[in-house]
């Protein structure tokens, strides 16, 4: 689904950083919310990086069709379930002659965001933000 990285004609460049370690990196922005400044090192890609591939992997479609290869994968293991379903959408209309002076609060998220993928980690300085739900704590 994801499309092959294009080769430099004139050769040279860094290493191709792999497409997993890509995916993990976006899909956890995606998911947390976080904005791409804030990606954890823990992934060990730049936040341009990412940022760049999921670009190219919109443009190509990539998100559509995973989207559709899981719904098509769940159908056919009879784990979908239609009968009851729910559509949300939020469209907000721009009025003519808004004061376009007012600007929003900042509702954005703290700088250090919560690291899901390297919890076990000790070198990355995220893995101490938010520790592990246990036993004792999970039922609070």
């Amino acid at each position: 689904m994801i499309p092959p990285s294009k080769v430099r004609p004139q050769g040279g460049g860094t290493q191709d950083t792999p497409d997993e370690t890509v995916f993990a990196a976006v899909v956890y922005v995606l998911v947390s919310g976080c904005a791409w400044r804030a990606l954890p090192p823990c992934f060990g890609i730049s936040k341009s990086t990412a940022h760049r591939r999921f670009v190219i992997w919109s443009r190509a479609g990539v998100w559509g069709r995973l989207h559709e290869e899981i719904v098509h994968r769940l159908y056919d293991a009879s784990l979908l379930d239609l009968s009851r379903a729910v559509l949300d959408s939020a469209h907000v209309r721009a009025k003519k002659g808004a004061n376009t002076q007012v600007r929003a609060p900042w509702t954005g998220a703290s700088r250090a965001p919560r690291c899901t993928s390297c919890r076990m980690r000790t070198d990355c300085p995220w893995s101490s933000v938010s520790p592990l739900p246990t036993s004792t704590t999970a039922s609070r």
